[in-house]
Order: structure tokens, then C-alpha cells, then sequence
């Protein structure tokens, strides 16, 4: 039997290897076109945060949460790590991200244009630019990963 330093000791097995290379990026997802929507989506959320930050603090909550839930799907995606968990239905939870980002920023938008301060007229474009990229997301997730069957269906 094998003591705890004998193990330690020894070079790992490929199967450990493979799940330390978990979190290894790949690359070729920030040039493809679901990781620019996303890179999209997430440096305009960083405009709208910084927009509402310089004129209205109240409304800069939901951008800044919107930011940090894009970029965790950007890091989930690139490194891949979201196939671990193989329960969770990645395309329906990134299309309802996408469907709530719409509903939060034309409210928020709409909301803050109301002000009539120069970043929030900003923000109010940004976040109208933003819905449509996010509405785009939306209708390429639900019909690239929901109703693919649905699209062929038509074609025949």
C-alpha cells in the first residue's frame, strides 16, 4: 500500500492531469462568434456602469451586476469549466440571461433618459445598442441550441 508521500512523490496520472487543465483558456473561443457577442456585451455593460456611475448612481447596480454575470459566462465558456457541470442546461440559462439583461436595460434606460444629464442621454444610447446586441444573442442561442429541430423541420 502506498503512503501519502509515495503518492505525492510520483509523477500524476494523465486522468489528474486532465482535470488540472480544467481552467486552461482557450483561445480560439475569444475569435469566435459567440465570444465576441459576449466580449461585446461585456464592454458595453462596463460603458453603461461607468455612464451611470458619472450620473446616475442609483441605476448603476443593475449594469455592474449584468457585467459581473456576462463575465462569468465569458470565463465559463472559454475555459470550457461549464461541461462540468453536465445537469445545468447551459443554452436555455444563457438565453434567459440574455432575455432578463433585455427586460433590465430598456427599464433602466428608459428610466435614466428621463434625467436629461449628458451621461445618462449616453447611457440611454449605449443601453439601446446593448439591448439589440443582447437581442441578437438571444435569437441566435434559441435558434442554434433550443429549436434546431424546429429550423430543420421548415426547411424540408
Amino acid at each position: 500500500m502506498l503512503s501519502a508521500r509515495d503518492r505525492r512523490d510520483r509523477p500524476p496520472e494523465e486522468g489528474v492531469v486532465a482535470e488540472l487543465q480544467g481552467f486552461a483558456v482557450d483561445k480560439a473561443f475569444f475569435t469566435s462568434h459567440k465570444g465576441i457577442l459576449l466580449e461585446t456585451e461585456l464592454a458595453l455593460t462596463l460603458i453603461i456602469f461607468i455612464c451611470f456611475t458619472a450620473s446616475i448612481s442609483a441605476y448603476m447596480a443593475a449594469a455592474l451586476l449584468e457585467f459581473f454575470i456576462t463575465l462569468a459566462f465569458l470565463f465559463l465558456y472559454a475555459t470550457q469549466y461549464y461541461q462540468h457541470f453536465d445537469r445545468l442546461n447551459w443554452p436555455c440559462l444563457d438565453f434567459l440571461r440574455c432575455v432578463s439583461a433585455i427586460i433590465i436595460f430598456l427599464v433602466v434606460s428608459f428610466a435614466a433618459v428621463t434625467s436629461r444629464d449628458g451621461a445618462a442621454i449616453a447611457a440611454f444610447v449605449f443601453g439601446i445598442i446593448l439591448v439589440s446586441v443582447f437581442a441578437y444573442d438571444a435569437l441566435k442561442i434559441y435558434r442554434t441550441e433550443m429549436a434546431p429541430g424546429a429550423i430543420q423541420g421548415d426547411q424540408q
